[in-house]
């Protein structure tokens, strides 16, 4: 299934976005892509449907390299032209291809929302920004695929803070830990401030992003 979303900023057009099961894709890659998928995956950890049922024998290299991208894409929501597009432009950067994929990933609006702790999910932070809950730089923005930098600000449209969402913010979205260190977050305020650029570690560490680059470089 598909919900009509503009996805603008990547350069086209995409009026869709992915509206699977988040735990029926986590089956599927075997990896919690969403918080409540823990708990499915511990219930019911194979593959769904007659394909996980006829699972033979040892997987291909291609096989693994396809699973870790679908993985990675379906863990910060993008959809496949998005994802190679992306590692399009990573592969012509500078350093590590892998790298610098997951260091765009890191770096979307959405994701930073969600690394803040204003949203308990990647898909709910991509929601709350579709929405247009959030201001950028003192603008309205509703492009969860903004790629931030250095001295960026977003702040919670006024209007905002009188959502329900937000005024219970601490029992519908706890406060992480630890806020990534290139995000400076002020959580009575609601405010993000980019204070540099995310680096590999900034990623999940059990990501092989060497397998990605490997499987679009076939």
């Amino acid at each position: 299934m598909v919900d009509a979303v503009q996805e603008r900023h990547e350069g086209y057009s995409i009026m869709a976005r992915d509206r699977q099961s988040i735990v029926k894709m986590s089956r599927r890659e075997g990896y919690a892509l969403h918080p409540k998928a823990h708990k499915a995956l511990v219930k019911r950890s194979t593959v769904p449907g007659e394909q996980g049922r006829n699972q033979r024998g040892k997987p291909s290299q291609y096989a693994i390299q396809l699973r870790e991208k679908q993985k990675v894409k379906r863990l910060y929501g993008l959809l496949e032209r998005q994802f190679s597009n992306l590692m399009k432009e990573a592969s012509k950067a500078k350093g590590k291809s892998g790298a610098t994929l997951l260091e765009f990933l890191e770096s979307r609006m959405d994701n930073a929302v969600y690394r803040a702790g204003f949203a308990p999910s990647r898909r709910a932070a991509r929601q709350l920004v579709t929405h247009g809950h959030f201001e950028l730089n003192g603008r309205r923005v509703d492009i969860p695929s903004i790629r931030l930098k250095a001295d960026d600000k977003i702040v919670l449209r006024k209007k905002s803070q009188q959502n329900e969402y937000f005024k219970k913010i601490d029992d519908t979205s706890p406060a992480p830990s630890e806020s990534p260190a290139w995000l400076k977050v002020n959580r009575k305020k609601f405010e993000i401030v980019v204070s540099g650029s995310p680096s590999r570690d900034d990623a999940e560490p059990d990501i092989n992003e060497q397998l990605i680059v490997e499987y679009y470089s076939r």
